[in-house]
């Protein structure tokens, strides 16, 4: 029997979206791993379903549910999808975000459309999918969520930088205003991080001067990224709400 690395996180019901693949995947073999039961929050279909099936098949408790993070009847009915499987919903992991296909243009050149669908998810979704969830989180005396951010947040690398800088600025708006209604609310900025998204927006050689410049002079792995996540939603951080906490080998240093 494994033993708990993180308290309070057992019989707990736990939504992480963009669960298909690299990061959000992670997280939520991590919370599965510690007895959570686990909703797959995905857009794509097969993916998202793959990852339930295979934790379901290890024996944990597991749900896809197909999700459009940009869209709030989407977000709406996940909540209730969570709320009908589970009974309640405790945590959420707003993962989701356009990154590993994304385009490479300037804020100045960027097709304004494209900008608009892209920040709808990247930081829209995070608001829509806490917006849909937080009811359920007072229902149940109240709960965390962790939201993606990214070392990029204070890079000025473009509008994914733009749009992790402001889930940076909702974090520490949802933490004062979910604050007394029991639900805490953090960030996980990580940095570069050994993902196929990763590997698909960064070169070889662009890749290797950016460890090259780390303390810590590694990609960082999902395993890291999984046990910060796993700190934050648990009792260990029952007084922690409104951080950002940078998972990057020491990229960024703030005083």
């Amino acid at each position: 029997m494994n033993t708990p690395r993180a308290s309070g996180i057992a019989g707990k019901v736990a939504i992480v979206t963009g669960a298909g693949g690299g990061i959000g995947e992670h997280y939520a073999r991590e919370l599965a791993a510690e007895g959570a039961k686990v909703v797959i929050a995905e857009i794509d279909e097969a993916r998202g379903a793959h990852t339930a099936d295979a934790l379901c098949a290890e024996g944990h408790e597991a749900l896809f549910v197909a999700t459009d993070v940009g869209s709030e009847d989407s977000t709406r009915n996940l909540a209730a999808r969570a709320v009908e499987a589970f009974g309640g919903i405790h945590f959420l992991v707003n993962n989701a975000a356009i990154f590993g296909d994304m385009k490479l243009e300037s804020l100045m050149n960027v097709d304004f459309d494209y900008y608009q669908s892209f920040m709808n998810v990247n930081l829209n979704g995070a608001l829509l999918c806490t917006r849909a969830c937080v009811p359920a989180m007072q229902a149940a005396g109240g709960g965390a969520i962790v939201n993606q951010s990214s070392t990029a947040a204070w890079m000025g690398v473009g509008y994914y930088g733009l749009s992790k800088l402001a889930i940076n600025g909702l974090t520490h708006c949802l933490a004062r205003e979910l604050g007394p209604l029991g639900i805490r609310v953090n960030a996980i900025a990580p940095g570069p991080t050994g993902t196929a998204a990763f590997a698909a927006q960064v070169p070889d050689a662009t890749r290797e001067q950016l460890v090259s410049h780390l303390p810590l002079a590694r990609l960082g792995a999902p395993r890291d990224l999984g046990a910060a996540c796993l700190f934050l939603l648990s009792d260990g951080a029952g007084w922690l709400t409104g951080q950002i906490l940078a998972v990057d080998g020491g990229q960024i240093v703030r005083a």
